[in-house]
């Protein structure tokens, strides 16, 4: 017998590069990175110039 695969969702921020699950099933994306508390972890930084 052969090992199943599954895919699990999560969330990554783009600020850091931290990757999390979310603790419970919720449906609404988190306010802030766990790690760094940035709020703008779902957009990448601007370049500047």
């Amino acid at each position: 017998m052969g090992m199943a695969k599954i895919k699990i969702e999560g969330y990554k921020c783009e600020r850091c590069g931290h990757i999390w699950m979310p603790r419970r099933n919720s449906k609404e994306e988190p306010k802030v990175c766990p790690k760094c508390k940035s709020p703008y972890w779902n957009r990448p930084r601007k370049k500047k110039g």
